[in-house]
């Protein structure tokens, strides 16, 4: 059997920017993509800290230092400066589930470097 866990997490990133008429998708900096092990057209979940809204699309990277783009439809319902967390999964049997390690990072809210 495989079970759905939490593969990764980057928690607390600020929204630098929301384009509604984009096809859709969450723009990421790469350097936060690749610390997060979090790979170009990953599903992820979206969760809003500002206003509680929560969805799934997919990722794509960035080209700016900090970027976090919300794109289409779900820029009608994120703002630019809401805090966000984004976690991606993954499908593991039971028993690689039990010892695996997610990936969590914690970048500085202000400018979404990783913090050392």
């Amino acid at each position: 059997m495989l079970i759905h866990i939490m593969k990764s997490k980057i928690h607390r990133v600020k929204i630098t920017q929301a384009n509604v008429d984009y096809i859709g998708s969450i723009t990421i900096d790469p350097v936060l993509m690749n610390a997060a092990n979090i790979v170009a057209g990953e599903k992820v979940q979206v969760l809003n800290v500002s206003n509680g809204e929560r969805l799934e699309t997919y990722v794509i990277p960035g080209d700016t230092v900090g970027q976090i783009g919300i794109n289409g439809p779900a820029a009608l319902k994120m703002r630019i400066n809401d805090i966000i967390i984004i976690v991606s999964y993954a499908m593991l049997n039971q028993n690689e589930a039990q010892t695996y390690k997610p990936t969590i990072l914690f970048p500085n809210e202000t400018n979404n470097s990783i913090l050392e």
